[in-house]
């Protein structure tokens, strides 16, 4: 009896093995790496803080609750990203810091045209009767019925809005949303960035011949898994976008509506750090920085620093990238080796550096001058502690903080990441 209890018991092992839950989990591959979750949702976050905020304020003035339509919603991880923007200045003593509630929002639409991607959404999400996925195809026009009622935010995410080939069907997108809101709307058009480092080898295309990509996500399989399956993964025809593309694009939707579109933000996300930084398939000049950040952020390893340097190679013909990555690199590439210098001049019986760092230079630009100031502080703050791995718990993943705060704040919106998002403004109440 005792034994056929023992043996029915290493069912429950099968059983958690099957679900995935238990398997090890790691944010250095996959969709879900730690670029994704602590660099490209939080920059994507920082921008939207403002304008969402400004769109609540609207919702309670007008004593409603926030609907929102997300454009090719794929799991709903738009709807994660949303609900996961902080207010700007919660105190430390705080507990609730979301600025989106789930209770402000009162109707959520997910439409998206992959039947796999709704089927995960649903089962994620499909117990909240406020929250609807259906299947439906945004290039062909608004997907929503003729008597549903306007939306407040129209959302796109991770280079959604490249999958309007054709800039007509987004100039009509953006016109019908324009035309069908009542007073107040925001619309958050995600792209594929023109100019990323990336894809290096594409800049030179002739935009009147050639205006989309060949995309592969590869970025998903380790290196020897890709050359494996290379022939065998799918591809995606993405629009590449530049900012004067995308406010051409806004323009004449504008003029199609007849109702002004304002552009708020335009901004850069995943600047270096795109996903085939690391598979190198569109610059054979790429690096890794994708995988080292990763690093940084992965708990109890302990990173190379010099894995984080960038050697940036200019392309002929290109003058005004090339001094903004160029000026960027350097930007990177000091920040990274002042915490190098930090870390091996510090000691741990005087708890302080040996010998002290050379000061800050006043011309270099502010960010990068606060984000060294900064590191300083954290590895003097706990660069003594024996216990709970400092390093690898502490500073490295602060300096992936810090270099995340850099490249926010020296991006220029032009389209020189991985992706390119452009926030918008219908305001009818004037």
């Amino acid at each position: 009896m005792a034994e056929n209890k023992k043996k029915d018991g290493m069912g429950a092992y099968s059983e958690a093995v099957t679900s995935k839950l238990y398997e090890k989990q790691s944010g250095l591959v996959g969709k879900y790496d730690n670029v994704r979750r602590y660099w490209e949702d939080e920059i994507t976050r920082l921008f939207l803080r403002a304008p969402l905020a400004g769109l609540m304020d609207y919702c309670r003035s007008s004593l409603k609750r926030m609907r929102i339509l997300d454009l090719g919603c794929g799991s709903a991880d738009g709807y994660e990203l949303l609900t996961g923007i902080r207010q700007r200045e919660a105190g430390l003593q705080e507990v609730e810091v979301a600025l989106l509630n789930p209770d402000i929002i009162s109707r959520y639409t997910g439409v998206d045209l992959s039947e796999d991607l709704l089927s995960q959404a649903q089962g994620l999400y499909g117990h909240d009767s406020k929250m609807v996925f259906r299947k439906g195809d945004f290039t062909n026009g608004l997907p929503i019925k003729n008597n549903e009622k306007p939306y407040d935010l129209y959302f796109s995410s991770f280079g959604t809005f490249s999958h309007h080939n054709n800039d007509e069907t987004a100039v009509n997108l953006l016109a019908e949303i324009a035309q069908r809101t009542d007073e107040y709307a925001l619309v958050v058009c995600d792209w594929i960035g023109r100019y990323s480092y990336e894809w290096q080898t594409l800049w030179a295309n002739d935009l009147s011949e050639i205006s989309n990509m060949d995309y592969v996500i590869s970025y998903i399989y380790d290196e020897d898994e890709r050359r494996r399956k290379r022939k065998q993964l799918q591809h995606l025809t993405l629009r590449l976008i530049c900012r004067q593309e995308a406010e051409d694009i806004v323009r004449r939707a504008e003029k199609k509506a007849g109702t002004a579109i304002k552009p708020l933000h335009f901004f850069d996300r995943s600047i270096f750090t795109g996903r085939h930084m690391d598979t190198g398939e569109y610059n054979p000049h790429a690096q890794p920085i994708r995988q080292a950040v990763n690093a940084l952020h992965e708990t109890n390893s302990r990173t190379d620093l010099n894995s984080l340097l960038i050697n940036y190679h200019p392309r002929e013909g290109f003058d005004f990238l090339n001094e903004y990555f160029e000026y960027l690199q350097v930007c990177w590439n000091t920040l990274v080796n002042y915490v190098d210098v930090l870390l091996k001049t510090y000691n741990n019986q005087q708890r302080d550096f040996v010998p002290q760092p050379e000061p800050i230079p006043a011309s270099y630009p502010k960010a990068l001058r606060e984000m060294m100031e900064k590191m300083k502080c954290v590895v003097k703050s706990v660069g003594w502690l024996d216990i709970g791995l400092p390093r690898e718990r502490i500073i490295e993943p602060q300096l992936g903080y810090s270099l995340r705060y850099l490249v926010s704040h020296l991006q220029q919106g032009q389209g020189c990441a991985h992706g390119m998002v452009g926030i918008l403004e219908i305001d009818k109440r004037k």
